[in-house]
C-alpha cells in the first residue's frame, strides 16, 4: 500500500504564521514581486469568496474585497518541507516528494517495524509528522493522493484494492488531477465537455482521449482507474550550508561581495571533503517581508569559486528587493576536485574547442554581439572611436 500525507496549504500557512493564521479571515499569497499578478494559495474563508490560486490580482480583490495578502516565504517553505520529509525518512520511509505538502511512502517494508499493519505505519507517521495531516493508503499514488483528500486531521483514509478500487474512485472530481503536472491541464478541458468525475473519465474510450489529449489523456484515463506508475523515492543526500546574516539591507556590490564570502565559506567546510558542488541554492530574506530562493545547476561539477561567482551573481539580479540575509546551500555533490579538468592542461586543440562552443552558446543566449574582438584601425587618430573598432570574434 502507497500511503500520502497530505497537508492543504502548506505554503500559504508556512508564510501566514501558522494554521491558526488562516482562520483569520480571507487570505492568499501575493503575488511574486516582479512576477505576472498572479495570487498563490488562497484560505477556505477566500476560497467561500470564489478566489482560488491562479486569479489576477484584481480578480481576487473584485470577489472579495477584504482579502489580505501574505509575501511568499519560499525558503521558509523549503525548510519547514524538508523538517517534514526528513521525519518520515527517520521512521524509515522511502519519500517520494512532489509540491510542499505531498508526499508519498510504500509502507509494504515497514509493516514490520511498526504494528504489522498499515495502520501502524500510518500511527508511526502521524506520531513523526507533529502536526495535523490528512493521510490516505492505497495500491497506487494517485488513489493514495485521493484517499488523502477524503481524509481527516484525525481520521486516516484506507482505499479498497483489487477491483474495488476503481468503484472506489469514481464518484470523485477530475479535478484531483490538477495534482499531477503530467495532467493539471485536464481537469478544465474535461469540465468543458461535461466530465466532472473520475468514474465518467474512466468510461471513456481510450482512444478518444489519446486523440483529443495526446499521452495526458490516456495517463489520465489510467490515473481514474486507479492504475499508476511507480514511486520514485527521492535520494538521501548531506545538504550543507552557510548563511550571512547583512548589518545594513544590501544590494548591488554589497550584496555581490556577500555572495562571494558566502562561496568561500562553504568550499572552506571541512564536511565538503574536497568534493565539487553540482547543484545549489540560493535564497535570501527580503527587507520588505518573505524571501526569495533559486536553484541553479552548473553545466559541469564546480570547485572553483570565480566560476561559481560568475553564474551565481546573475542571479542576484532577480532579487525583487534589498536583503537582509543571504544563504547558500549545496543542493548536490559532484566527483572530488581532483577528478575535474583542468583548461589550462588540456592540449590547445581541445581548449580551442571548448572556447568555441563556450563562444556559440553565448551567442544562441545574448545574440551574434555577445563575443567581439578589439581590432587596432587608426592608433594615432586624435578621433577615440577611430582608433578601435569591434567586429566578430572568430576562433
Amino acid at each position: 500500500m502507497i500511503v500520502c500525507i497530505l497537508l492543504p496549504r502548506f505554503e500559504l500557512a508556512v508564510a501566514a504564521g501558522g494554521r491558526e493564521a488562516l482562520a483569520a479571515g480571507p487570505l492568499a499569497l501575493a503575488p511574486e514581486i516582479g512576477r505576472e499578478p498572479l495570487i498563490g494559495e488562497s484560505s477556505a474563508a477566500a476560497e467561500a469568496y470564489g478566489v482560488r490560486a491562479g486569479l489576477r490580482l484584481g480578480e481576487a480583490f473584485a470577489r472579495c474585497p477584504a482579502l489580505k495578502l501574505v509575501s511568499p516565504d519560499p525558503a521558509g517553505v523549503a525548510d519547514a518541507w524538508e523538517r517534514i520529509v526528513g521525519a518520515l525518512e527517520g521512521i524509515g520511509a522511502a519519500v517520494e516528494s512532489g509540491r510542499p505538502g505531498t508526499a508519498w511512502f510504500d509502507a509494504r517494508g515497514l509493516r514490520r517495524l511498526h504494528g504489522g499493519d498499515v495502520e501502524g505505519v500510518i500511527a508511526v507517521a502521524r506520531k513523526a509528522l507533529g502536526v495535523a495531516a490528512r493521510i490516505g493508503a492505497a495500491p497506487s499514488r494517485f488513489a493514495a493522493l485521493a484517499a488523502a483528500s477524503r481524509a481527516r486531521a484525525r481520521r486516516p483514509e484506507i482505499a479498497p484494492e483489487g477491483s474495488r478500487l476503481a468503484a472506489y474512485l469514481a464518484p470523485l472530481p477530475v479535478t484531483l488531477l490538477s495534482a499531477r503536472p503530467e495532467v493539471a491541464m485536464l481537469p478544465e478541458a474535461l469540465e468543458r465537455f461535461g466530465i466532472r468525475t473520475l468514474g465518467e473519465l474512466a468510461a471513456l474510450p481510450r482512444a478518444a482521449l489519446a486523440d483529443r489529449f495526446g499521452a495526458a489523456g490516456t495517463l489520465a484515463r489510467d490515473l481514474a482507474r486507479g492504475r499508476d506508475t511507480p514511486l520514485r523515492p527521492r535520494v538521501a543526500a548531506e545538504r550543507l550550508q552557510e548563511v550571512l546574516e547583512l548589518p545594513e539591507s544590501a544590494a548591488g556590490p554589497q550584496l555581490e561581495r556577500a555572495l562571494g564570502l558566502l562561496i568561500d565559506r562553504v568550499l572552506a567546510r571541512p564536511e565538503r571533503r574536497g568534493r565539487t558542488l553540482r547543484a545549489v541554492v540560493l535564497s535570501a530574506a527580503l527587507v520588505e517581508g518573505g524571501t526569495w530562493r533559486t536553484q541553479v545547476t552548473f553545466r559541469e561539477a564546480l570547485a572553483d569559486p570565480r566560476r561559481m561567482r560568475l553564474v551565481l551573481v546573475n542571479r542576484l539580479g532577480d532579487l525583487p528587493a534589498p536583503a537582509d540575509a543571504l544563504r547558500l546551500r549545496v543542493e548536490a555533490f559532484g566527483p572530488p576536485s581532483g577528478a575535474q579538468r583542468s583548461l589550462l592542461a588540456e592540449p590547445a586543440a581541445v581548449r580551442l574547442a571548448r572556447l568555441r562552443e563556450a563562444v556559440r552558446q553565448a551567442r544562441a543566449v545574448a545574440g551574434p554581439d555577445a563575443a567581439l574582438r578589439i581590432l587596432p584601425v587608426d592608433p594615432d587618430s586624435r578621433v577615440p572611436e577611430r582608433r578601435l573598432a569591434l567586429a566578430p570574434w572568430e576562433p
